[in-house]
């Protein structure tokens, strides 16, 4: 199996022994305690799962820096974004040795992790613009991610943490949240070897069905996984329930059994295309996937980010020898008029836009709330019946 990055084993933070999680929770009542950012909790439930290994815990700000300047921290340790624990106000736990972290996702804000405090800094206006420039290509505050990473303070806790509890990932969603251990386990129990992934935060229609085939069938895969964020979204992104109900639907009519493992992550979307594709394939490395599929506009919002913007990065900026997994690099696919079938658009040069079977979200939301399906060139019937009862239901 592929090694993760860094490491030839897997670094969870969770606390797996009982024991010591029991004490943990204990001790947490006693200390200085600083509620966090969703962003921050999301980070926390990713390192807890060893998808950021060989992470140890929140960033200073000079690795954060190397991490946004050229994905290196101050040793040479590569990762692609600064994973920082920011606040507003330090003040509650200052002079603090180890604080609890508490999680503003849960009701109560329950302990989500312990840290301890190597750090406390103030990051200046010129590295937070520098930051945000670097990672996600524009400083831009209409951008959503831009938005949300400068909402959240100024004060960097840095140092180790052990996380006590997967936030609200497990309860909301149990037959989909997995952690990259878990994970890696199943594949290895399934006997694949040579493993696709697949991310999603909508749907999957049948282009994105095709393009999954595709990937399989061109680099030799023995499975897929189709790993879907559960994490927060944007405004009128449809909600992960209904994304799973739909997506399990598709593997359990046209794909072959033992072939599709359907999962979740917990984290909050950064939007941030280019830089959030290397972070894409850094975790999925790390779960065990040995290419990964990145389409055209990969992570992206708006008009920020050029088509194939998340493709070029691997060339142009990821350090060499950092990752191995391989990137199946995909263009726009849709229903061939001429060919009756899906293709990737760059395979079919003789066409015109004409030629495809093309429509916008807009459109297709349009219709599913009005109860109408798409056509089958766009969608499996079965798919968007499970769309339709939701739009519909939203106008109840």
């Amino acid at each position: 199996m592929i090694n993760p990055i860094g490491s030839d084993k897997l670094m969870p933070l969770f606390v797996y022994d009982d024991k010591q999680h029991e004490a943990l929770m204990h001790e947490a009542e006693t200390l200085p305690s600083i509620l966090i950012s969703s962003a921050a909790a999301g980070n926390a439930v990713m390192m807890g799962g060893g998808y950021f290994t060989p992470l140890k815990g929140f960033m200073n700000v000079a690795d954060a820096m190397g991490c946004a300047e050229n994905m290196k921290m101050t040793d040479g340790t590569f990762f692609p974004v600064p994973v920082l624990n920011l606040v507003e106000n330090a003040d509650a736990i200052k002079g603090a040795k180890r604080i609890a972290l508490r999680d503003p996702n849960v009701e109560g804000n329950p302990v989500i992790a312990i840290q301890d405090v190597e750090a406390i800094e103030e990051i200046s206006d010129e590295q937070m613009q520098f930051m945000t420039e670097k990672v996600y290509r524009t400083t831009d505050m209409e951008h959503p991610g831009v938005a949300a990473f400068n909402s959240v303070g100024r004060m960097a806790i840095s140092g180790p943490i052990q996380v006590l509890n997967f936030s609200y990932f497990i309860l909301d969603f149990p037959d989909t949240f997995r952690t990259a251990v878990e994970i890696r386990n199943e594949i290895a129990e399934r006997g694949w070897n040579k493993v696709v992934a697949f991310q999603t935060r909508n749907p999957m229609h049948l282009a994105h069905e095709e393009l999954c085939h595709m990937a399989m069938e061109r680099t030799g895969a023995d499975g897929l996984v189709i790993h879907m964020l559960l994490g927060k979204l944007k405004p009128g992104d449809i909600p992960a329930p209904v994304r799973d109900a739909a997506i399990r639907k598709m593997v359990e009519l046209y794909f072959p059994p033992n072939s599709v493992m359907v999962t979740g992550y917990g984290f909050d979307m950064l939007y941030a295309g280019p830089r959030e594709a290397v972070l894409h394939a850094y975790f999925r490395q790390n779960m065990g996937a040995t290419h990964f599929i990145i389409g055209r506009d990969h992570a992206g919002v708006g008009d920020y980010y050029g088509a194939f913007d998340a493709q070029t990065i691997f060339d142009e900026e990821v350090p060499p020898g950092a990752l191995q997994i391989e990137i199946f690099r995909a263009d726009h696919t849709a229903w061939s008029k001429k060919l009756n079938k899906v293709v990737m658009m760059r395979e079919a040069p003789d066409h015109t836009k004409d030629d495809f079977v093309l429509l916008s979200g807009t459109k297709v939301r349009e219709m599913l709330g009005q109860g109408i399906a798409p056509p089958k060139e766009f969608s499996r019937p079965e798919v968007a019946q499970i769309l339709i009862d939701y739009y519909q239901s939203l106008n109840d």
